[in-house]
């Protein structure tokens, strides 16, 4: 997303070649011949470890585990999937292998487990090999590219009705321009392919089983892979989860419904620190301080010394009101900026992603969700109208017109995510990306589920930040003991 940065209909014919990653050469009814097992080159390739890259701890290694593109096709294009290991600490306390994701769609994984090694404890890692992947056309992994410039790569676009007709005209065009540029390809980078090469991983890994670790979208493929391989799932963490029953249009709009909350928590954190911040003596005071700098940003940009900021700019921010310090501090800054007409603190947004990290959102989400876009510009007029209106600070940006709308559907129907399997759910109640209502969406879906609730708890990402779900989480990895019932927990004060 921003800061970027949600029943299966599967073939006769797929199903089968996919459970053929799994059985032998089967008999032929007809013949009593033993038919080839299309997948077994695959299945029996021998991944070559090496050294990664300079930037990648030595102890760290390299492979390439080759994929189908179409599984079910499997003599087809063949994709190369990057993978990287750790090996547990300790070979008598082994496990297996704990496999990383870190969201997106789009993002790179293989830089999770290297991130998340020095806060990993020991006896986690003693007890897997910690592996990452770059998923199917993200990063290293037989990368998609669209070819996309700049201003095609904001997705933050703010409703205005003289504007709105070049929106559209963006969408159409990465859209296209994706179709143009990888054609039959897309319809293959998706959530369901993704899970199926993780599974091909544990198998050319020789694993039973794999324990995983997914943050953000990552949960959703984590759910997704608790779907169609429940029997191959042994301990699986979901941080920061999505609602797999939102998940695509439904992602962007819960950004914006969260952020009227967060931002109403601000404004009363704010208003009890007037002496220090000069914003307001109370939460309404705040409000229209800050709603004041926005319309005479949108009147005259406000200077930040690292370009201006219209009140569009200033509301595209809204995953600052997740941090009550950090935004009272930067609009203290432009309040002062506006008024002095002096140049304020530039704003806490982040760059624009790469052009693969925004190809691979566009491809998996659009690929995974196109059936249940609207296909009607005018119904996404109608639609942002409505959700400014409701969600002001962002609804214009969620409920908006996306590449989406033109993208012709994946090979498949999305998958229904609704089982019993076991996996624990940790959240920040203050997520600003995936809010706490889409973690309990998936929490209501994977019904053997436990969930931790961090109260209070800021940012994007729980484990191994300190919080009081660490403990369990990392009892749950090591026993395999889920706790017995949901909890919740009060974050460390720092205010």
């Amino acid at each position: 997303m921003r800061n970027t940065p949600i029943s299966s209909l599967v073939t006769v014919g797929a199903a089968v070649v996919l459970a053929a990653t799994l059985t032998p050469a089967t008999a032929s009814a007809t013949s009593g011949t033993v038919a080839e097992d299309p997948m077994r080159p695959y299945t029996q390739q021998t991944l070559r470890w090496g050294h990664c890259d300079e930037h990648t701890p030595a102890a760290f290694q390299c492979a390439t585990v080759k994929v189908p593109l179409d599984y079910g096709n499997p003599d087809g294009e063949k994709l190369d999937v990057v993978v990287n290991r750790l090996k547990a600490s300790s070979a008598q306390q082994r496990r297996g292998v704990l496999l990383f994701n870190p969201g997106g769609p789009g993002a790179s994984g293989l830089g999770l487990p290297v991130a998340m090694e020095p806060v990993i404890p020991q006896e986690v890692k003693d007890r897997y090999d910690l592996v990452g992947f770059d998923p199917r056309g993200i990063g290293q992994s037989s990368p998609v590219s669209c070819g996309l410039t700049p201003d095609e790569l904001n997705i933050d676009r703010p409703y205005h009705a003289e504007t709105f007709a070049k929106d559209v005209r963006w969408a159409r065009t990465v859209a296209d321009k994706c179709a143009a540029a990888e054609g039959d390809k897309l319809r293959h980078i998706t959530t369901r392919n993704t899970a199926r090469d993780m599974d091909l991983i544990r198998t050319v890994l020789g694993e039973k089983r794999i324990s995983y670790y997914g943050g953000s979208y990552g949960t959703y493929l984590g759910a997704v892979y608790l779907q169609m391989f429940p029997q191959r799932a042994d301990r699986f963490v979901l941080d920061s989860a999505v609602d797999p029953t939102q998940y695509g249009r439904g992602t962007f709009q819960q950004m914006a419904q969260a952020t009227e909350p967060a931002f109403t928590r601000w404004s009363e954190w704010t208003a009890g620190r007037d002496t220090t911040y000069h914003l307001g003596r109370t939460p309404a005071e705040v409000r229209n301080t800050f709603w004041d700098i926005v319309a005479r940003a949108d009147r005259k940009p406000v200077d930040t010394g690292d370009g201006p900021l219209t009140g569009d700019d200033i509301r595209a921010v809204r995953d600052i009101f997740f941090t009550e310090r950090k935004a009272a501090d930067w609009i203290a800054e432009l309040k002062k900026a506006a008024e002095d007409d002096k140049p304020a603190a530039p704003a806490p947004a982040p760059e624009l992603p790469p052009e693969n990290e925004l190809a691979g959102l566009w491809a998996v989400m659009c690929g995974d969700t196109a059936a249940s876009w609207p296909r009607d510009p005018g119904q996404y007029r109608r639609d942002t109208v409505r959700g400014r209106a409701r969600y002001p600070l962002y609804g214009d940006f969620a409920y908006g017109i996306k590449p989406c709308a033109f993208w012709k559907p994946g090979a498949e129907a999305p998958t229904t995510v609704d089982n019993d399997v076991q996996a624990l759910i940790l959240q920040n109640e203050w997520d600003s990306q995936t809010p706490l209502t889409a973690a309990q969406g998936m929490h209501r879906s994977l019904r053997g589920s436990r969930m931790i609730t961090v109260l209070g708890g800021e940012g994007h990402g729980v484990y191994g930040r300190g919080s009081c779900a660490d403990e369990s989480a990392t009892r749950y990895l090591t026993t395999g003991k889920l706790p017995g019932g949901d909890l919740t927990c009060q974050a460390p004060t720092a205010r």
